[in-house]
């Protein structure tokens, strides 16, 4: 690579028609509307959740006033992030907890507004029914401390941060509102310190939106 030059690592799992979304969430549906042959030109039916694939959580996805997708500072989405990899050159194992003292010893990347991205190598199962059963979960302890912190992104290749829902209600409350970016790919490819873009769809008054999530430098 030459001097000066930028590297860019897609970090979003792909969209597919049929994929299924987290158990009680729609399957993704992609269908023809207008075809070539037909109409001269190509148009396609798009069907899914909010919460589908690669995608961010607003504060909206859990309380009734919370902020919502559109009323995010898109500040908080683009920038210096922090790579906190969990397990370097593996993989968390299925059910592993992510205690407040694994995430303490890298304590200097959880700063007020700071981005967060941590990685337990879960994203091999994407597209698996193992993706959405028994990933590694951060205790309410952990969620508690990383809110404690104020940050104003936190990113994960897990389709949640949590098999507890109130570890997203600690997270998303009001008073922290961190941003949760979920189901990331392709983590172990990064260096400790990078630019994330993380923009979602402008989807007024949503909870929650796919984004197109990449990692440069």
């Amino acid at each position: 690579m030459r001097r000066g030059a930028c590297r860019i690592i897609d970090l979003t799992h792909p969209l597919v028609d049929g994929q299924p979304g987290f158990p009680g969430d729609p399957v993704i549906e992609m269908q023809p509307h207008c075809i070539i042959r037909r109409d001269g030109f190509h148009v396609t039916r798009l069907a899914m959740g909010t919460h589908a694939g690669t995608h961010l959580d607003a504060s909206a996805h859990f309380f009734e006033n919370g902020q919502t997708v559109d009323d995010i500072p898109l500040n908080r989405l683009f920038g210096t992030a922090r790579l906190v990899d969990l397990c370097p050159g593996g993989a968390l194992l299925p059910g592993a907890r992510i205690t407040r003292s694994m995430l303490e010893k890298q304590v200097r990347c959880f700063r007020p507004d700071s981005r967060v991205i941590y990685r337990t190598g879960w994203d091999r199962h994407y597209g698996k029914p193992q993706f959405f059963a028994d990933y590694p979960s951060l205790t309410r302890d952990a969620a508690a401390w990383i809110a404690s912190r104020r940050l104003a992104l936190l990113g994960m290749d897990t389709p949640s941060p949590s098999d507890d829902l109130e570890c997203h209600t600690i997270l998303l409350a009001p008073g922290s509102e961190i941003v949760i970016v979920e189901s990331l790919a392709r983590l172990g490819g990064l260096p400790a310190s990078f630019t994330l873009v993380a923009f979602p769809l402008c989807l007024e008054g949503c909870d929650g939106s796919p984004i197109r999530a990449a990692a440069i430098f």
